[in-house]
Formats: C-alpha cells, structure tokens, sequence
C-alpha cells in the first residue's frame, strides 16, 4: 500500500467552502503586517525574468529561483518528507514506539477510540515538516524588502527637502527689497 504524503492528505481534508471561494488566495499567515492600506504582492521569478515594477502602497517581493524550475513540481512537494533518510535517529526511535500500538490516542483503525490520535498525529508530521523546510520565508523576504524601500523613501525625501530650500533661497535672494515705512 502507498502512504500519501502529508501534504496530499492536508488537502483532501480542506473543507469545499474553501475550495468554492472566489477571488486570490491570502497571502501566508508568515507575512508581517504593514500598514492597513500596504499591499503585498508575492511573486517567484525565474532565470532572468525581470521582477514586475512597484506601483503605489503595492510592495512587490520577488522570489527568485533558477530557470530549470519553472516547470518542476514545487521542491517540498518532490521528495517523501517521511522517508527514513530525512529522519534523525530519534525520531526514527519514536516511529519504533508506535508500530503496533492501537486504542485511544494511536490513529488506529482498530481499538475503541483509536482516531482520538488522529490530530495529534497529523500535527506532529505537520511540524516535522516545517522544521524540514529549507527555503526562506516569505516573511523575511517582505522586511527586506520594506527596508530597502525606506532607505529609497529617506533618500528621496532629503533630495527633494535639499532642493525646495534652494528654491526658497533662491525666490528670498531675488525679491525686490523694500523700503520701511
């Protein structure tokens, strides 16, 4: 028998209504919140492409990743996160532990309340995952990207402070002087 990966079983466990939504995808819980009117635009890029430009609050992160994974089935979705050789030893003692247990808190088919453990079984493998992935997040993505655009917003605005007081300067130097009454 062929074990599903965790990731094909979360899904098949989503609710239709969420399914049946209309409109885009939120963006992941990992993403810090700005200001309420600051929108973020995540975006994965390959090769050259260029990243899609900024246009007003929209703050736009780009993922950039290597042209021969355009068409490749996402990297955490490739290989079996369970497979004995992604495992520590420890953790390989703790599988050990439940061969053969059933009844209440196993997720076990067989024995008076044996999908009690269902859940904590689920979140288990859920975390171990987690903890497996390798790819940056988007959160720190997002305030890296925040930041670089602040030093731009602090260095324009010093610019253009610079250069309406030269106006200024300017406009007072050449007003005609007139004489006190």
């Amino acid at each position: 028998m062929k074990i599903l990966p965790l990731a094909t079983l979360a899904l098949l466990m989503l609710p239709a209504s969420v399914l049946a939504q209309d409109g885009p995808a939120s963006p992941p819980a990992a993403v810090p919140a700005g200001t309420d009117n600051e929108k973020v635009n995540l975006v994965i890029v390959y090769g050259d492409d260029p990243c899609p430009k900024t246009a007003g609050d929209e703050l736009v992160v780009c993922g950039r990743k290597e042209e021969k994974e355009r068409y490749r089935i996402p990297e955490p979705l490739r290989g079996d996160p369970n497979a004995p050789a992604n495992q520590a030893w420890g953790q390989q003692y703790k599988s050990l532990e439940y061969v053969g247990k059933s009844g209440i808190d196993s997720c076990s088919p067989s024995g008076i309340g044996g999908f009690t453990g269902c859940f904590n079984q689920l979140a288990r493998n859920a975390k171990a995952e987690k903890q497996q992935a390798k790819n940056a997040s988007w959160g720190d993505l997002v305030a890296a990207e925040r930041a670089k655009r602040l030093s731009t917003i602090d260095a324009q605005s010093d610019a253009i402070e610079a250069r309406v007081k030269a106006e200024e300067a300017a406009a007072k130097k050449d007003a005609p002087v007139t004489a006190p009454n």
